[in-house]
């Protein structure tokens, strides 16, 4: 009983020194960052009696925010009504592999209407081997735009959200650059502005838009947005509209109808269910709005044994 007391008196004697320890760095950022103080606008919690955490507002002001939740941020003035979707539309794709040669078209199109610099993609062209005895084969990877997706669901302040439209996207006025959703996606689809963007004088000079995620920040996290500005004209997304092959269909999935670059409309559901459609790492649960259809009587060559991609 008295070893119980002990350990027990060890335990509370750790949490408040934690306690002490989290409020001090707390401070010691605020001191660094210049906001000792939260604005008057700043948000907190309106419990007195409820625990509380300090984090960080977009602005790198700290404040006190319930620990039990996400921290309660004003939209962002830019275009609040990006985050709620296209009323009706539930957008979707399909990757044929047995189509795609891995000229990499699709990635050089979509860097081009993003103004994606040249040290990272928003949609890949790997090569994938299932084992030794499989041929390799070419595999575009974008952003998967989750039903489920675990991103959203770690970011403690709603930068990265879901729309009813499908959509995940990402709002750079609200990003605190904490990474947690790189670190909770499985499939490597984001990246992070680690230095001083250089984007084009005509990407600085557009108005924000979490559609299209430009002008970049400095220490915010960005990914492939599945173009909805273009889907709403009736307009496939560059990567699509630029593949020579018509490797990439997408579509509306409430109309039961994708279309790919070449001009070829489809019948969504006949597509996946004749050609064995299947979504990347499915079991995750992570439910992708991505679909892929197997690699089987490939119209192009695959890479050959030592790796090469045809300048993929």
């Amino acid at each position: 009983m008295k070893q119980e007391r002990i350990d027990s008196g060890r335990r509370q004697l750790l949490r408040q020194s934690l306690t002490v320890l989290g409020a001090a760095a707390g401070a010691a950022i605020a001191r660094k960052l210049g906001a000792a103080e939260p604005p008057a606008s700043a948000p907190s919690t309106s419990c007195s009696t409820c625990p509380t955490t300090q984090a960080l507002t977009p602005d790198h002001s700290l404040v006190s925010a319930p620990s039990n939740g996400k921290v309660s941020l004003p939209l962002a003035a830019a275009d609040p009504s990006g985050r709620s979707g296209v009323p009706g539309r539930r957008w979707i794709m399909v990757i044929d592999l047995s189509k795609c040669d891995g000229c990499g078209h699709c990635t050089a199109a979509c860097s081009k209407m993003h103004f994606v610099p040249p040290t990272r993609q928003w949609i890949k062209v790997l090569r994938l081997r299932e084992s030794e005895r499989t041929s390799p084969y070419f595999f575009p990877q974008p952003c998967y735009h989750c039903d489920n997706p675990p991103c959203t669901k770690v970011c403690p302040v709603d930068a990265t959200f879901k729309r009813t439209d499908g959509v995940v996207l990402i709002d750079n006025d609200r990003c605190i650059g904490c990474r947690f959703c790189i670190a909770a996606c499985p499939y490597g689809a984001r990246s992070f502005n680690w230095g001083k963007p250089n984007d084009p004088p005509e990407a600085k000079q557009a108005a924000y838009s979490a559609e299209r995620g430009y002008p970049r920040k400095i220490g915010t996290v960005e990914k492939c947005d599945f173009c909805p500005d273009m889907a709403v004209q009736g307009k496939l997304p560059a990567c699509a509209a630029q593949c020579p092959m018509g490797v990439i269909y997408y579509g509306d999935q409430n109309e039961d109808t994708v279309t790919n670059g070449l001009g070829k409309t489809v019948r969504l559901t006949a597509l996946l269910r004749d050609n064995a459609a299947y979504r990347h790492l499915e079991e995750l649960g992570t439910e992708p709005r991505v679909y892929y259809l197997p690699p089987k009587n490939r119209i192009f060559p695959g890479p050959d044994e030592s790796g090469d991609s045809h300048g993929a």
